[in-house]
Order: structure tokens, then sequence, then C-alpha cells
């Protein structure tokens, strides 16, 4: 098979999708490995890297959709790649459908295949590449939050941690996943108070039983979250359905709820968001104001962190990349149900029914979806 990795064009996008190590074990396995020119950089990777262990290195991105069978991708393919897909062609990436009707009526469209790095959930029922970059939104959505919690920043002036004699920062995080078990750890380690919310009791008690003294496990109704925005200095969003829309937990209504300078952070807006007045943004411009509430909804916020991200990425992947380019996307998920569960749109069709019941779309059997 012949594997393409085009650089990410995200604004403010440094990962990339294969490190040089994955380049070897692919073409040791036989399959042609094609690189666009400093498709690494952002990551610390250089063109030389790749060469050096079997890829092709092609000037432009149009060479890579060409020529590849599967394109490995970090983040769903933008509106000037969408013409670059071709029909039968395997696009290996984060999609997060369910935001974004354009975005999924695009590679209905194209005939793509869209393996999606974030419903492939394992025989454990986890979701192993979605599961790094959480972790790395989770311990950034706290850098982010006390960033922006400074006042040059237009946040209130508040210190994590606090200092002797003055209370320390109270930290609301909606879900008790991923996300928010590495925010609320790190969170704690600033010596933050914190009160971490979920509706799974089982998990509930395991997060009771591993976290520090400074976190409080709560079950999350509308009454314990309006309580806790009224508390929050800083509220992070991790609510997670895996393939669905994000629930709103959070109306405009709320707002009024909570202190003047009090920053959002909402992780889960790859997935639409868990607050009604969140809305896309970038490392460039991260935040804006709604109602004295200052909100940070970046959607690719481990991409500022490029090369932790990349190689925290590219070990969970290339395992499944190789499973793929082996037997190719068909045999592979006959083979393989956690293949199979990535597998979102295939031959102009939606096969993961959460997508297809949030955009009322009809949903193929084709993979048990």
């Amino acid at each position: 098979m012949i594997v393409g990795v085009p650089k990410e064009i995200k604004r403010d996008e440094y990962r990339v999708a294969m490190l040089p190590v994955g380049v070897e074990e692919l073409t040791r396995a036989g399959h042609r490995v094609l690189v666009e020119q400093g498709a690494g950089l952002g990551s610390g990777l250089a063109d030389h890297e790749y060469l050096e262990h079997g890829a092709e290195m092609v000037a432009t991105a149009q060479e890579v959709f060409a020529t590849a069978d599967m394109i490995m991708k970090v983040k769903e393919p933008l509106e000037s790649e969408w013409p670059l897909l071709r029909s039968g062609q395997i696009v290996f990436t984060y999609f997060h459908f369910a935001a974004d009707r354009k975005l999924t009526e695009a590679v209905l469209a194209s005939g793509a295949t869209a393996v999606a790095y974030e419903t492939l959930r394992d025989a454990h029922g986890r979701l192993p590449l979605l599961t790094p970059m959480s972790e790395v939104a989770g311990r950034m959505s706290v850098q982010e939050g006390a960033k922006y919690l400074e006042r040059p920043q237009m946040g209130r002036g508040i210190l994590l941690g606090g200092v002797p004699g003055v209370a320390p920062a109270h930290i609301t995080i909606l879900g008790g996943g991923i996300v928010g078990a590495n925010a609320a750890k790190v969170a704690a380690g600033f010596g933050a108070d914190i009160g971490l919310l979920d509706v799974n009791m089982d998990r509930l008690r395991y997060l009771d039983d591993i976290m520090p003294a400074n976190v409080d496990v709560l079950f999350s109704d509308r009454h314990t979250i309006r309580e806790q925005l009224e508390r929050a200095d800083l509220v992070i969003g991790s609510v997670l359905i895996p393939g669905a829309k994000a629930p709103r937990l959070i109306e405009r209504k709320d707002l009024a709820r909570m202190k003047p300078g009090s920053v959002i952070i909402d992780v889960a807006i790859d997935q639409g968001g868990c607050v009604e007045t969140s809305r896309p943004t970038t490392h460039s411009e991260p935040t804006y104001m709604v109602d004295d509430v200052l909100h940070y909804c970046v959607t690719n916020m481990p991409g500022a962190v490029g090369r932790t991200s990349t190689y925290a990425l590219c070990n969970v992947t290339l395992p499944w990349a190789l499973k793929i380019a082996a037997a190719g996307i068909e045999k592979a998920a006959a083979a393989s149900p956690p293949v199979a569960s990535a597998i979102n749109i295939m031959a102009g069709e939606v096969t993961n029914q959460a997508v297809a019941k949030t955009f009322d779309l009809p949903c193929s059997k084709r993979f048990g979806a």
C-alpha cells in the first residue's frame, strides 16, 4: 500500500501524523510512504530524518493525495483539501464529524473511507487513539486556565494555588474522563480547590479513591452545576460522547451566575462544545468575552505542544496503520472490531450511528455500527 503524510494546514497546527520510525516500520513491511516536504518541522522533525528511514519526499499535498491509497493526518481535512479526496481512498485522522455537517457531506460525496481516530474502541471499550491527546488537552487546560485568569489576559487576577492567608482558586471540571482526570491531577498539584463532576457513579468512586484531598468528586446534575458555577474561577468542560455532539451543560443564562473575569476552557469544542456560548477559536486568537466571562475554545489544543503531542499520538496510531496497510480496510475491519468501530464513512454511506443520528442520516450496517 502507498501511505501518504501531508503537512497539516489547520491554523497553528504543529503536529504531524507519522514519525520517522513509522516510515521505517511501514517500508520494512513492504509499503511505500510519501511525506510532504516540511510536514514534520512543527514537531522538530527534519525532512532528512524521514528520507533516512525510507520516505519519499514530495513537494506538495496534491501529490500526496493523488498517489496515496491511505492518507494519514492529525486533523480533519479542511475545505481546500476536500477536492483532493477520492473514491476508495482511506483517510485515517481525527474527524469529529458531529461538529461539522459540511465536512460530513464533503467526505460522503468524495467516496473516500473515513477512519476516525476518535471512535476506535479497543477490546476493553477504551478509546486508545483519543486517550493521549485527551491527556495532553486535560493538562493543558489547567495551564491555559492559569494564564487567562491573570488580569492582563482579562481574567480575575487569581493565582490558582493562592498563597498563605489567601484562598486558592476554585476550579470546576465537567466530566471525569481522561481529560477531566488529567486536569484535576494537574490542578491539584497547583494547590487549587477542585470540584470534579461526572454522572457515572462507578467512575466517581474510582476518582474518589485516587484523587488528592483537594479534589471533591460530585455527581453532575443541573443543581450541582449551577452551584459550582457560582463558586468557580475556572471552568473546564471535558465531557465526551464518542462520535456524537457534546451535550450542552452550560446555557448562556448560566453565565450570570459566574464571577466577572472567570474563565471557561471548553475542551469539548472539537465535538461542538458543552457551553452554549462556545465557538471555535485558534491559538492565534484563543479567547473572547461573553457576559464578562472569558471563553477559551481552541479546537486543536495539543497542536501547540507539537513535539510532545506528535510522539504521544504516533505511538498509538502506528500499530493500527500497519494493520490497515497490511490487509486493506475491508479485511482489516472484518478481522478487527476496533478497526470497524473507527470507520465513520465508507463509499458514500455513514457507518457510525452517532454521526448518522446527529445529522438524521441513514446508517449503513456493513460493520455492525
